[in-house]
């Protein structure tokens, strides 16, 4: 139960499913034509600046890819 509450194989990724979540549902939004091509780029690139920080702290070595926060057992 502890491996699920701290996500599994997937802990410390989270940050990197939600931009690309995001992004996919930006682009399908555009198709259907829910937003225009603005709001698109603006989402996609928001998003992105999202993702490619994380990997910048990471990369710097101040994130290890483990959630910061501790959970109580």
């Amino acid at each position: 139960m502890n491996k699920i509450i701290r996500g599994g194989c997937l802990a410390g990724r989270r940050t990197y499913i939600i931009s690309g979540v995001g992004i996919l549902s930006a682009v399908g939004a555009y198709l259907v034509g829910d937003i225009d091509i603005f709001g698109m780029l603006q989402t996609i690139f928001t998003l992105g600046g999202i993702y490619f920080l994380r990997k910048s702290r990471e990369h710097k070595g101040e994130d290890n890819g483990q959630d910061s926060r501790k959970i109580s057992e």
